[in-house]
């Protein structure tokens, strides 16, 4: 009788080991660190009867993938293999009028680590005809819509370091449908804590993000 319970529990344990290794509980999402994305970096020139020109300058988009977690050739900006695009303080997202995608955005106040679960609703596309971007480095402009959303700070007075605003979190639902959480450390090269516009190059955007691969919207 004890030989046919024990094995009765043997037998109880292994079926419990299986259901286990059938449904395994989901990975948890790292968050990624994309250091020094070069966002049309170009030299300052003095200009002696108005302000500093930038000639050097591409006035082009670099463009990135969450799901590939690299940057996208700027020959395939009219298709829909990018999701975010940078240039200058400049932010656009793949959809509305800045490109052929369903990539959206929203830009939340939070602490990055505890944004655990994107929205369900709130996700904009740009329209640039509104001046109305999901991103934006611009002011409110009357007339646009309220999906303008600062994500920078451009300093008071005669400063001119641009630094992220604390505690905005900007949540994409990407081109695959899938969604992820970003947010921006630096807008200078190597991240240095204190920048300095005389030494420090700009236009190099370090950030976090978390991209969840799964059809979910857990970002943790």
């Amino acid at each position: 009788m004890k030989y046919i319970f024990s094995l009765s529990l043997i037998l109880l344990l292994v079926g419990f080991s299986a259901c286990d290794k059938s449904n395994p509980a989901p990975a948890p999402l790292n968050a990624i660190v994309f250091n020094d994305l070069n966002a049309d970096y170009a030299p300052l020139v003095l200009n002696p009867a108005g302000p500093p020109t930038r000639p050097a300058e591409k006035k082009k988009y670099t463009f990135f993938n969450f799901k590939t977690g690299q940057i996208v050739a700027n020959t395939d900006s009219a298709t829909n293999k990018w999701d975010i695009g940078f240039r200058a303080t400049s932010i656009i997202l793949n959809s509305g009028t800045s490109g052929p995608g369903s990539a959206q955005a929203q830009v939340v106040t939070g602490v990055f680590s505890e944004v655990v679960t994107a929205p369900e609703s709130g996700y904009v596309s740009d329209n640039k005809a509104t001046n109305a971007f999901a991103v934006s480095s611009a002011p409110f402009v009357p007339g646009s819509t309220s999906t303008n959303n600062w994500w920078q700070n451009a300093g008071s007075g005669s400063s001119t370091i641009v630094s992220p605003i604390a505690g905005r979190v900007i949540l994409v639902k990407t081109n695959d449908g899938r969604y992820a959480k970003m947010e921006i450390i630096s807008y200078y090269k190597g991240a240095p804590a204190a920048p300095n516009n005389l030494t420090d190059l700009d236009r190099h955007y370090t950030f976090r993000y978390v991209y969840q691969p799964a059809a979910s919207m857990s970002l943790k």
